[in-house]
């Protein structure tokens, strides 16, 4: 495995964990505290590097909707839901 791949590879996660990762990161920010969430598993696609879930955000106000979105954006990055058992 080369570096880049090292670097690109998502870290397995149950919805739980990536809940609750999303949890804390979003109630760190002083905007997006207080905004409901849920996490949604999505089909996995063998052609996409994409996430294989999402967050649906709601009562979130206007002014945080950029920076939860990007917060959500970051975790995606780094976490792909793990496969059940």
């Amino acid at each position: 495995m080369d570096l880049d791949q090292y670097l690109a590879a998502k870290t397995p996660a149950t919805l739980r964990e990536i809940t609750r990762r999303v949890m804390f990161a979003l109630d760190r920010h002083p905007l997006c505290r207080g905004i409901e969430f849920e996490v949604v598993s999505l089909p996995r696609s063998r052609k996409s590097n994409k996430s294989n879930w999402t967050v649906t955000l709601q009562a979130i106000e206007p002014d945080a909707l950029w920076e939860a979105s990007d917060i959500v954006a970051d975790i995606q990055e780094a976490y792909e839901l793990a496969a059940a058992a």
